[in-house]
Parts: C-alpha cells; sequence; structure tokens
C-alpha cells in the first residue's frame, strides 16, 4: 500500500521540521508545482461555472465568531485568541463568516442571484498532536471554499450543480468516491437551535441526492453545527475513510449576520447560504492523490510532464530546444542527459514521468522524437511539433488519458 507521508518525501513534495511545528508541513518545488496545478485547476473549474474568486484575511475579530456560532460550538478546535491594542484576534477555523461579511458589504437585488463566492483560503484548526499525521490531517489548511446566496427556490439546483462540479473533478483527478453521506445532526451535539430549519434544510439535500441518482446513506451526528450536509467520502488502501468534498445547506449564518436581498416585490428577503467545495483541504486532497496514483499522477497534474532523453551529448542541443519549446506550450519538462547514466538507468529514473521523449541522432537529424509513455507504451517516431500539439492537447483537457491515436 502506498503511504502519501513516506512516498511524499520520497519523490521530494513535502516534509517537516521540528522547529515549524507538527502538523505545519512544507511544500517542496514538486510539491508545489502539484498544489499549484491543483489549485488552477479549481480555479478554473469555479470561473466557468460562474463563481467569483476573492481574498480574505486569515484574521477575525473573536466578535465576528461569535455572530457567526463557531466560538460557542466550535472554540475547543480554535486557536486562542491574541491580545492586540485591546481586542481579540483569533486565525480563522473558517472561510464562512469573511464571505457573509463581504455579501454584507452592498445591497443584492433578486436578481443577482445565486451569487456564487469562492476562494482557496488558508484557515487554522488546533488540532491536537496525538491526531496529526502528513497531509491529512494538519494545523494550517489551504481550503477550496465556495459559498452561494441564493433563494430558497434555487437552492435544489445549485446543489446538484456542485455535486456535477465535484464528479467532473473526480474525474480529471482519476479518483473515486468510496459513498456519499448525508450528514445529520446527532443526539447530543453542539448545534444551533432551530428544528423547522434543520428540517428544512434535510428534506432540501435528501431532494437533491435522491434526484442525482447516487446511492447514499443518512448518518446521524456528522453534521456541521449550523446545518446538515452531503458529505463525498473517499477512502485510502486500508479503507480508512475521509471527507474530501461537501455540500451543505445554512440557513443560519444569513439569520446571524442579517444578509438580506429585495426581491420582486421590492421587500427585504433573507438568502439562503450554500456551503461548498470540491477538493476541500488541498493538503488532504494532495495526500489522497499521491496514495491513489502512487505518484503516477494524471498527465496534466505531475510536476515534470515531459523528460528529454538524448542519447548522447551529440543530441545535448536539440533536447534543450525541445525544452525550450515545451515551456512555451506551457508544458512543464526537463533534460536528463548522459551524465544521468546509461539511457535505460534515465528511462528508470524517470519512470513517474508521463511523457519519455527520447531523441538519437535520426531523430535529431529529422526535428522528431521516440516517446515512450509512462504505462510502457512506445509511440513511433513523431515531428516534435506534432508530439506538443497532442500533448499539450490532453493536458489542456484534464485528461487522465496518456495517449489517444489517432
Amino acid at each position: 500500500m502506498h503511504d502519501h507521508r513516506r512516498l511524499g518525501r520520497e519523490l521530494g513534495l513535502f516534509d517537516t521540521d521540528p522547529l515549524i511545528g507538527a502538523g505545519l508541513p512544507y511544500w517542496l518545488p514538486d510539491g508545489a508545482t502539484v498544489r499549484h496545478a491543483l489549485e488552477e485547476y479549481i480555479r478554473g473549474a469555479e470561473r466557468r461555472a460562474g463563481y467569483r474568486h476573492v481574498y480574505s484575511p486569515v484574521l477575525g475579530k473573536r466578535e465576528l465568531y461569535e455572530i457567526s456560532g463557531h466560538w460557542s460550538h466550535y472554540s475547543d478546535d480554535m486557536f486562542p485568541p491574541m491580545e492586540l491594542g485591546g481586542e481579540q484576534f483569533v486565525l480563522r477555523p473558517s472561510l464562512c463568516p469573511h464571505h457573509a461579511l463581504i455579501y454584507r458589504s452592498r445591497a443584492h437585488s433578486y436578481r443577482e442571484l445565486p451569487l456564487r463566492m469562492a476562494e482557496l483560503g488558508g484557515m487554522y484548526r488546533s488540532e491536537l498532536s496525538g491526531v496529526l499525521g502528513g497531509l491529512t490531517r494538519v494545523r494550517s489548511i489551504q481550503l477550496n471554499d465556495a459559498h452561494i446566496f441564493c433563494t430558497v427556490d434555487q437552492v435544489a439546483e445549485e446543489a446538484r450543480a456542485a455535486l456535477e462540479l465535484i464528479r467532473r473533478a473526480y474525474d480529471a483527478l482519476g479518483i473515486r468516491p468510496a459513498r456519499f453521506r448525508l450528514s445529520l445532526p446527532g443526539p447530543g451535539g453542539k448545534y444551533v437551535a432551530d428544528p423547522a430549519l434543520w428540517e428544512r434544510s434535510a428534506a432540501l439535500l435528501t431532494e437533491v441526492l435522491d434526484s442525482s441518482g447516487v446511492a447514499y446513506e443518512a448518518v446521524e451526528g456528522e453534521a456541521a453545527f449550523y446545518g446538515p450536509k452531503i458529505d463525498v467520502q473517499i477512502a485510502d488502501e486500508a479503507g480508512r475513510e475521509s471527507t474530501l468534498s461537501t455540500v451543505q445547506v445554512d440557513f443560519h449564518q444569513p439569520e446571524r449576520f442579517g444578509l438580506r436581498y429585495i426581491g420582486a416585490d421590492g421587500a427585504r428577503h433573507r438568502p439562503v447560504m450554500i456551503h461548498r467545495s470540491v477538493i476541500g483541504s488541498v493538503e488532504r486532497a494532495v495526500a489522497h492523490l499521491v496514495e491513489r496514483h502512487g505518484g503516477a499522477f494524471p498527465g496534466w497534474l505531475a510536476p515534470t510532464q515531459v523528460v528529454v532523453l538524448p542519447v548522447s551529448d551529440t543530441e545535448l542541443p536539440q533536447a534543450e530546444r525541445l525544452v525550450e519549446r515545451c515551456a512555451a506550450q506551457g508544458l512543464r519538462a526537463e533534460v536528463s542527459g548522459p551524465e544521468h547514466g546509461t539511457l535505460g538507468a534515465r528511462i528508470r529514473a524517470a519512470r513517474l514521468v508521463p511523457y519519455q521523449a527520447v531523441i538519437g541522432a535520426r531523430e535529431a537529424a529529422g526535428d522528431s522524437v521516440a516517446l515512450r509513455l509512462r504505462d510502457g507504451r512506445r509511440v513511433d517516431a513523431l515531428p516534435a511539433g506534432e508530439l506538443l500539439a497532442r500533448v499539450g492537447a490532453l493536458v489542456g483537457a484534464f485528461s487522465t488519458d496518456l495517449w489517444e491515436e489517432k
């Protein structure tokens, strides 16, 4: 079984240092490349789905989290307040209070709804050292988060669209959900008390799941403190489950923050807030991808997408020019020359790279490339321009396929 903690270090993706602290990994260049590619994929997918991106600070006054309900329901998982100028500031455990304030910063008409607000933002959880592990449980989290402000009549369609966004992302990432869970409140939990709104939220999410045709199970005790949610569960090689993606319906925070929109009747109405995360924590997503693929990421996500292998020093100039052409087309490429060993040894060293472009004397003379794919397939020599166009098309489509025959 692949262990992302071991592989992450062996592949030079991330590491930790006791002087930085437990649960606070740092990202090495190849890991940062994977993370950037993943984040840019999500931003692009969200833009195409009508989301607008924002930035918000990782700090907020304690009062902000008292209004949202986090302080009374969630303070055990928050870092202690910091005193500054007679006021208390807190590292945020969630992005939703900031997004509620951004929505509240100006008036809105029903014509603007649904308003989809997204951010890849930092948040912090004061996890105990005993539960920390690799990238799956950390104290500093980069969250793919979004909040949709909409009317009650728009909730079901927006939640269905969020599930479809999640499905497409899983296809691009080459991962599968273990199951879908309708997470409901349980006895004795810390939940905001409004039974009618809980029932309404649960009914809306049940309708969404039923109409989407996915199998799911309802589980008590897994809801957020402010509302029920759809959790998309993933499983590691040992069968251990964790939540990667969520869709939540929230009537609570719009009321706490006094959120409004002007309806067609000219009166003020309360919007519904849908919390939605496609890949959840970037850290947890990368951990799962490392274990799922064993470091052999889909081509669009791989740290190095093309390794160029000149057979001898004579072909080095052609190899370097091919790397430059790759860079010009947005492909991540590098040369592995004869100084790194025999051709066979270099091919083995690059076993996780999706595309291995071999240039011998014949290829150099004809501006062509003999291509090896990571899965062992070989492609007849192709003109370099055609190779880059075909690889670029697959990468640009976020395909999990390495090659398409014409």
